[in-house]
């Protein structure tokens, strides 16, 4: 009897041998299935982010997402695929009251959307949260450094490390999370000789993925709509490897052409008698 031989999804301890070994982690979002099955093959970790609030649903931040709305996009990117390792942001107000609060939803996410990982943002403060939610069996991932759900308190989307005391804190947010038991942290929009010094720590001893930080840390990340040129605007650590807007733009502007001209359909799309 012939057997079928079905690839193995990653899990969150393959972060850390990924680290061991030297290998870079790749990381991209998703928030489709379709998109999620053409990023798999490639990827190590396909992040659910809240982001999809704002290339998605247009909002004007992440603080309006909801756990409804990161669980049904979860369910897309998981049928969607294979390999990948698939963690799911918490969003803003769904683990910050409480562990236990943070347990329920979190254990909410894993059952309803079958990832492998949540990822929650805070530093130190959240590491009795991490701890709490690993030996109970949920693999977290950390997000320190700019915290797009702390946006209010930061006052806008900022780059962080500047200065000694802000590089002492993020040093220290970092060290607390990866203690607390993370899978791996996102250091996002920190200066490049501090996000070094935290990817290069003894003490920070998971894997580190950055986000506009540094060439230093085990792995990248960044948000799949940015990086394929189908954004807006571009921040400065996003690399375009795609034009996609203006491709889109000329298919639609051509069909509409087709259309107003009676070119579309023509007998290639239309059914002839049997």
């Amino acid at each position: 009897m012939s057997q079928v031989v079905q690839s193995r999804r990653l899990t969150a301890p393959d972060l850390a041998r990924r680290k061991a070994e030297g290998r870079k982690i790749v990381a991209l979002t998703a928030s489709s299935a379709q998109m999620a099955g053409i990023v798999d093959p490639h990827c190590d970790v396909v992040l659910v982010g809240d982001s999809l609030g704002m290339v998605v649903h247009g909002l004007d931040s992440t603080l309006p997402v909801t756990l409804e709305m990161m669980i049904l996009h979860g369910q897309a990117v998981v049928r969607g695929t294979a390999q990948a390792l698939v963690v799911v942001d918490m969003p803003f107000g769904s683990y910050e009251a409480s562990r236990e609060q943070a347990f329920a939803n979190a254990a909410r996410i894993l059952k309803e959307t079958g990832a492998g990982a949540v990822k929650l943002e805070g530093g130190a403060h959240l590491a009795e949260t991490v701890a709490f939610l690993t030996r109970r069996g949920i693999p977290v991932m950390g997000h320190v450094g700019l915290t797009p759900q702390a946006i209010n308190t930061m006052g806008g989307f900022r780059v962080q490390g500047k200065g000694p005391d802000a590089q002492r804190l993020l040093l220290e947010d970092a060290r607390a999370i990866s203690k607390a038991g993370a899978c791996a942290i996102v250091l996002e929009g920190i200066v490049e000789p501090v996000a070094r010094a935290i990817a290069q720590a003894p003490e920070v001893t998971a894997p580190t993925i950055g986000i506009g930080a540094s060439p230093s840390c085990d792995g990248q990340i960044l948000v799949l709509e940015d990086m394929l040129g189908l954004s807006d605007r571009t921040p400065k650590f996003v690399k375009r490897y795609g034009a996609l807007r203006g491709h889109v733009e000329a298919a639609v502007r051509e069909y509409a052409e087709d259309v107003q001209a009676g070119r579309f359909p023509g007998d290639a799309q239309t059914y002839g008698p049997s």
